[in-house]
């Protein structure tokens, strides 16, 4: 997940992927020979057009169709142009956790990543 400050990138996913139209931090798979903070690297860069660095990671779950394990990232911009890949994402945004409340449609993991577990790994990652 893409943070600046107290505020976190947000994608609505393309139509072209599967659950077109939910919100969410942008996501990914580990390609082959490939490290968690390489591949976190890559997707931002591929998705979205930013450059980031990887900070740690910060949970891990099921994702909601239980098919695979979730590896959530905390990562900061460093360069790049916000430049969304038209194939993957229909919309980008910079979101507080106010404004992800009211965010429809979501996840259930992510919601429970923002409103529990996100406010206790952001504080001190911002420095």
């Amino acid at each position: 997940m893409v943070v600046d400050g107290p505020r976190f990138l947000l994608i609505r996913r393309g139509r072209t992927v599967p659950d077109a139209g939910y919100w969410g931090p942008v996501t990914g798979t580990v390609e082959p020979g490939e490290t968690e903070p390489e591949a976190v690297v890559r997707e931002v860069r591929e998705e979205v057009g930013l450059d980031v660095r990887t900070v740690r990671k910060v949970w891990t779950c099921v994702s909601a169709r239980g098919t695979h394990d979730l590896h959530w990232w905390l990562a900061f911009p460093v360069g790049g142009k916000l430049a969304p890949d038209s194939r993957e994402v229909s919309s980008v945004r910079w979101c507080s956790l106010e404004e992800y409340a009211v965010t429809e449609p979501a996840f259930s993991t992510d919601r429970y990543f923002f409103e529990s577990v996100f406010p206790t790994v952001s504080d001190g990652a911002f420095g």
